[in-house]
């Protein structure tokens, strides 16, 4: 029996795919498989028993990744799961940003004992005049599952979109419009655009991208719309092009002190991909990766280990799954201890992903208990696991 703890709420159409060999629990301690969404995981002590941790939702910034992979216990997310919601609300902070339909709202608010508000109205509304973003320009940061939607989408509303992505995917390029300009120079994003949207993650290298000197290359007006990490923006610097009028408006979904105390903000409370269909789709795939991993070793969109995939486990065979340090001579001692057990390897696939390496080995036979004994006594390996 496989055990699987939800540290979060998950939604039943995730859990009920589910085979019958599994079970959910509530004692994290016996836990095979772990399903999460925004629970802080960084001061958890792991049990041995823990195979894996799936994130319904793309951060991982609540999981301590480099010491999952060093206890060779593989994270998962769902890039793409939850795409269409925050594209839609995306959409929605583009027209937000352009029209002043939060200012109106509140003032029809503010002015609701008004006897003569319908009258009042047509005088007040000039406050609130915006313009609309057909034709416009918007640079879209980042190009992957939501970036690569939300430039389609603007397309299709008569947008002139430009994107910048170094990294962009086939699979992402596949998808976009052909009419999406590429950008090769992130400064002429900032320069060109009257809109602008990031949709990368805060790593090193992107953290505080949008400083003082990204805001001073923007447009006079242009209106910043961050619907992906909050650090990814300097809030000194947001706070300061805000108060001169260089940026228009900043249209974030993270409610932090910072932000709230900025004039010209508009702030969502982590809305993007809070819809029951996103949560769904994150949930389904999230369980996905979770029991095809623990069937067959398989990797697929894991954080901290590379992709790998052998397909199902063989029938009468075995399979063996070694987490290891990714230096010279490690696969090679690996096969060695099989060839002196006079255990046969029919395939072997070898993958790595910075300092982490997975190794899987499909054998003639179930791999006897003294071959995972002297396995897991060479230096580097981390882990290994019999998967059948």
């Amino acid at each position: 029996m496989q055990y699987i703890h939800c540290l979060n709420n998950i939604s039943n159409y995730g859990t009920d795919l589910l085979p019958g060999s599994y079970e959910l629990t509530d004692e994290f301690g016996k836990a095979t498989g772990v399903l999460v969404r925004s629970a802080a995981m960084h001061d958890m002590e792991f049990p041995e028993s823990l195979l894996a941790i799936a994130r319904a939702g793309a951060g991982v910034n609540n999981i301590p990744l480099d010491r999952c992979a060093e206890e060779g216990i593989v994270v998962f997310n769902t890039p793409g799961a939850n795409a269409n919601a925050v594209k839609e609300i995306v959409i929605c902070a583009l027209l937000l940003g352009s029209r002043g339909i939060v200012e109106g709202i509140e003032w029809c608010r503010d002015n609701a004992d008004d006897e003569n508000i319908a009258k009042s109205v047509e005088k007040a509304k000039k406050a609130f005049a915006g313009r609309e973003i057909l034709g416009k320009k918007l640079g879209v940061i980042g190009l992957g599952a939501i970036g690569a939607q939300v430039a389609n989408t603007a397309i299709d509303l008569g947008m002139d979109v430009y994107g910048y992505d170094p990294y962009v995917s086939v699979g992402a390029a596949w998808r976009m419009a052909s009419s999406v300009h590429h950008v090769t120079n992130l400064d002429d994003i900032f320069r060109e655009c009257d809109y602008i949207t990031i949709h990368v993650p805060a790593v090193e290298g992107t953290i505080g991208m949008v400083d003082e000197r990204a805001c001073s290359l923007m447009k006079d007006g242009a209106v910043f719309l961050n619907f992906s990490r909050d650090t990814l923006v300097n809030n000194e610097a947001m706070a300061a092009a805000l108060e001169s009028g260089k940026v228009h408006a900043y249209i974030t979904d993270f409610a932090t002190p910072d932000v709230m105390k900025m004039n010209g903000a508009i702030v969502l409370p982590h809305l993007g991909a809070s819809t029951a269909e996103a949560e769904d789709n994150c949930a389904m795939m999230a369980v996905r990766e979770l029991v095809d991993y623990i069937e067959n070793g398989t990797i697929v969109n894991s954080v901290n280990y590379p992709a790998c995939d052998m397909g199902v486990c063989p029938e009468g065979a075995g399979r063996v799954a070694v987490f290891h340090e990714n230096v010279p001579n490690t696969v090679s001692q690996i096969t060695n201890v099989f060839g002196a057990s006079g255990v046969n390897i029919e395939n072997l696939t070898n993958k790595s992903k910075g300092n982490h390496a997975y190794t899987l080995l499909d054998l003639s036979e179930p791999a006897p208990e003294e071959v995972v004994a002297k396995l897991q006594a060479i230096e580097g390996v981390r882990r290994v696991r019999v998967v059948c």
